[in-house]
């Protein structure tokens, strides 16, 4: 019988009001945090009522708020001077995916020498044991609060560095919904679909096992019963919750079965053209499931049959009627393409070798239903970059 691994961080605090617990839990782990965030968190409050929160406790704490959208090395060398100027033995990160997986880079780097690019070039493992560090979701889409793993863009060589290791874990994760209330729309359907393409993707893993299928599908199940609803009203507190909840859910599936195609090939876009991970992986989606489905009807039909248990569709039809669902998503959420997110077409025909590459050096492809070659994903950037969501799930 086979042996299943889930790895998840030690503490997880969820529900409403739970970011109130920060100073408490902080405190179990060092006595002088370093607070990464970045400037919306700082304009909502949120960065300030932290602060406060650790006070209560007697921590005190240094803050940088320098992190955007793609986070880089130089985000990290800059939070990392500030850190080690003011001695923080804990590490706390609020916000989205970004300010996350800064985080998460930060604490590791603390102990270990040389340059992140080591550890993804090399397959390099890390030698000592990172600083402790509590994670914050402000958006439900990443999960980086629950997972092993972290995406920093290295400028020198424009290329995002997903690495992937068990110390990577945060220590603590406080998923309060109450911190996604005023999460713009666009953020909104952006990381939503971020969470569904984790989702997704874990359950087509080749490294996918019972314990991330039932994370998955719950997953899936819930940002598509949600996300309309948060996009619609982003005052849905009972939407958000299932959202934040969901989010979580994926983060762990992934986490222990891995991405795939989507992610290994959204991630040169992001890191060459500047598009948020979240609507790359969604301009891709389609896509990328139209070219797996025949590869993959089994574990495409049984999504389709979970979202639509009423109805008995068989393995081909519930595989038919997902992937019409999520166009018909991506319709509903006014996803763009390639072309209509303003991309140059000569820009983006001359990058697609070296992103092609670049998706294939990640190792995501690899875990793939079926694993492409580089020409392949050369077509399938070519098609993603006029795609139309065209749905057929509402035609007669």
């Amino acid at each position: 019988m086979a042996i299943y691994e889930l790895l998840v961080p030690r503490t997880v605090l969820y529900g409403e009001g739970s970011f109130s617990k920060i100073g408490e839990q902080a405190e179990l782990l060092g006595t002088k945090a370093l607070l990464i965030s970045d400037d919306v968190m700082v304009k909502a409050g949120n960065v300030e009522t932290c602060r406060r929160y650790l006070a209560e406790t007697g921590m005190d704490c240094a803050v940088y708020t320098g992190v955007n959208s793609e986070p880089t090395d130089i985000h990290l060398d800059e939070a990392l001077a500030i850190c080690k100027t003011e001695q923080c033995d804990v590490v706390i990160a609020l916000g989205g995916g970004s300010c996350i997986d800064t985080g998460k880079a930060v604490a590791i780097m603390m102990t270990n020498e040389g340059h992140l690019r080591t550890y993804f070039q090399n397959q390099q493992d890390f030698q000592d044991s990172p600083l402790p560090l509590v994670a914050v979701p402000t958006t439900a889409g990443t999960g980086s609060e629950v997972t092993k793993a972290t995406v920093i863009t290295d400028t020198a060589y424009d290329v995002k560095m997903m690495l992937a290791r068990p110390q990577l874990l945060p220590d603590t994760a406080i998923v309060d919904p109450l911190l996604t209330l005023s999460c713009p729309k666009h953020v909104t359907a952006a990381t939503g679909i971020d969470a569904l393409s984790h989702a997704i993707e874990a359950y087509l893993s080749k490294k996918a096992h019972p314990f991330t299928d039932s994370l998955a599908l719950q997953a899936i199940e819930l940002i598509m019963k949600n996300i309309r609803l948060v996009y619609r009203n982003g005052e849905n507190v009972q939407a958000r919750n299932e959202m934040a909840y969901a989010s979580m859910l994926a983060g762990m599936a992934f986490s222990n079965s891995s991405v795939a195609l989507v992610h290994g090939m959204s991630r040169p876009i992001g890191a060459l053209f500047h598009v948020p991970h979240g609507i790359s992986n969604a301009m891709l989606l389609p896509a990328v499931l139209d070219y797996t489905k025949e590869a993959s009807i089994d574990r495409l039909g049984e999504i389709g049959q979970a979202l639509f248990p009423n109805v008995s569709y068989t393995k081909k039809e519930g595989a038919d009627v997902l992937i019409e669902a999520i166009k018909q998503l991506c319709i509903d959420l006014e996803i763009p393409n390639l072309q209509s997110w303003g991309i140059d077409c000569q820009l983006f025909y001359a990058a697609v070798e070296k992103m092609a590459a670049d998706a294939i050096q990640s190792g995501s492809p690899a875990n793939h239903p079926i694993v492409p070659t580089a020409e392949e994903i050369i077509q399938l950037y070519y098609t993603c970059y006029e795609y139309e969501f065209e749905s057929t799930l509402y035609k007669k």
